[in-house]
């Protein structure tokens, strides 16, 4: 009667699998590819499809065109770690640790695009750069003061069945060599490449789609689909073209460099495409496209060409030219083709929007910060419902919501549906918004920080690995002189 049971059990096992594994192919739509392709300090008039008129991102521009330009979409940070957290969380990168670029990691505990992605079938791969944590427990890029044994958090480690990754930025020609490639070499599942190896050399792109497309070829051969991660190292420095690029943009000196890197990375995408297209799965691949944040520089020049189309602040700022980037988001038949989309959008929408289209359910209450963006995506949202918080490396922090966009500490608010650069500080005018919406950002925070001290995970184990720093909300010159 045991043993009988016993098989019975297994045989209503086995079976429920194969029932599950005939719903999933049946329903292909609900497991669609996904590719989520990122850019390193690409301005928010880095592209032909943003009106840039000399770069050429013919690629870019026409998945841009096929799909829906996002024109008011914002990275997670002004800087590229923080950015990088929100994109596979859905969470404020703060709310475990990821203040600024090179620092904290990825903690085991959180639940990743990557993790809730595997629980529905897919296979998962991250390429390009990292910048979640550390890929070495002894030796670091930025050398001892990364911590690397507290903050070592590697792909293989967070849920990714393949991997290719740096820790931090390279050349972005030959990104095997020169000074950005000391302590931070290329990690292939797990193992470091030598930075000599033949496989390294030429475009940063070029090298990090040499393993990426054969991972989404393999996983397309074998009937899975697939979770990819592309996250490009151009244009962040050091920045260098090969040869064939420079002759594209002969005549701009320094600059061709910049434009070059780009023109690579475009190139990359349309290898991509064109591996999607010609295994004939296009169709059912969504593909986001966007910055980590704007352009590095205090102004356009030499290599760092970087453009905002007149947004104000750059990289390392949190108005927009430092925080809105450019963006769209591919999927036929899903998306409509041609369209372009102003609703306010950002990096912290791409995981509840895919959990919605693959239906995974959150196994806790812990707050998401993001929400669905298909509504947006296909031209039905008319409003944002949730709040986009921001906060630089503990100094500086902003809110925006519906139109108004609010920062600490200057307390300074602008209308970003019809001041667009940011010139008009009308927090005197409207002192009521002011005060609601700093009121509200300080409020966050406070929430924010219950979740960095580990409020957010069932874990017992978990240390926060980082002090928490409070909001600056006194302006500096509101502060009192000291007395002689």
């Amino acid at each position: 009667m045991i043993r009988r049971f016993h098989l019975t059990t297994i045989s209503i096992v086995l079976l429920t699998i194969v029932f599950q594994s005939l719903a999933w192919a049946a329903e292909p739509a609900n497991r669609p590819n996904i590719i989520l392709m990122m850019a390193d300090d690409l301005g928010y008039g880095d592209t032909g499809f943003n009106g840039n008129p000399i770069i050429q991102t013919p690629h870019l521009d026409s998945l841009a065109q096929q799909g829906v330009k996002l024109t008011h979409f914002y990275s997670g940070n002004s800087v590229c770690s923080p950015t990088r957290g929100t994109c596979l969380t859905g969470r404020h990168h703060d709310r475990y640790g990821i203040y600024t670029a090179n620092a904290g990691h990825l903690p085991s505990q959180e639940i990743t695009l990557a993790r809730a992605l595997k629980s529905k079938g897919y296979t998962t791969g991250h390429f390009g750069k990292w910048h979640l944590g550390t890929l070495s427990k002894t030796e670091s890029s930025k050398g001892k003061n990364r911590k690397p044994e507290i903050n070592y958090a590697p792909p293989w480690e967070r849920d990714y069945d393949a991997s290719f990754v740096t820790e931090s930025a390279v050349s972005t020609w030959n990104p095997g060599l020169g000074k950005r490639a000391v302590r931070n070499p290329f990690y292939e599942n797990g193992v470091p490449v030598d930075g000599n190896d033949e496989s390294l050399k030429g475009g940063a792109a070029r090298v990090v789609v040499d393993r990426a497309a054969p991972f989404m070829k393999n996983a397309i051969d074998q009937g899975k689909p697939f979770f990819a991660v592309v996250w490009f190292h151009a244009p962040h420095e050091d920045i260098q073209a090969g040869p064939d690029y420079l002759k594209k943009y002969e005549g701009h000196g320094a600059a061709a460099h910049f434009y070059g890197c780009i023109t690579e990375m475009d190139e990359q995408v349309g290898r991509i495409t064109g591996m999607l297209q010609a295994a004939n799965v296009a169709e059912n691949t969504l593909i986001f496209f966007c910055s980590d944040n704007g352009p590095e520089g205090k102004q356009a020049g030499g290599r760092r060409m970087g453009t905002t189309d007149g947004l104000r602040g750059r990289k390392r700022a949190l108005y927009d030219g430092g925080v809105r980037v450019p963006a769209f988001a591919f999927w036929p038949g899903k998306i409509p083709a041609g369209t372009q989309s102003d609703s306010i959008l950002s990096t912290l929408d791409y995981f509840p929007t895919i959990q919605n289209i693959v239906g995974y359910d959150m196994p806790d209450d812990r707050p998401l910060d993001g929400q669905d963006a298909m509504p947006a995506l296909t031209g039905q949202a008319a409003k944002r419902h949730t709040d986009i918080h921001f906060r630089y490396a503990a100094g500086e922090s902003s809110i925006i919501r519906d139109h108004y966009k609010f920062l600490l500490p200057r307390r300074e608010l602008y209308d970003i549906s019809h001041d667009r650069a940011e010139k008009n500080n009308i927090a005197a005018q409207k002192p009521e918004v002011a005060e609601r919406l700093e009121r509200d950002l300080i409020a966050f925070f406070d929430d924010v920080q219950r979740s960095q001290s580990g409020g957010d995970y069932d874990d017992p184990t978990y240390k926060p690995y980082s002090a928490w720093k409070p909001l600056k909300t006194t302006p500096k010159s509101a502060k009192p002189k000291r007395s002689n």
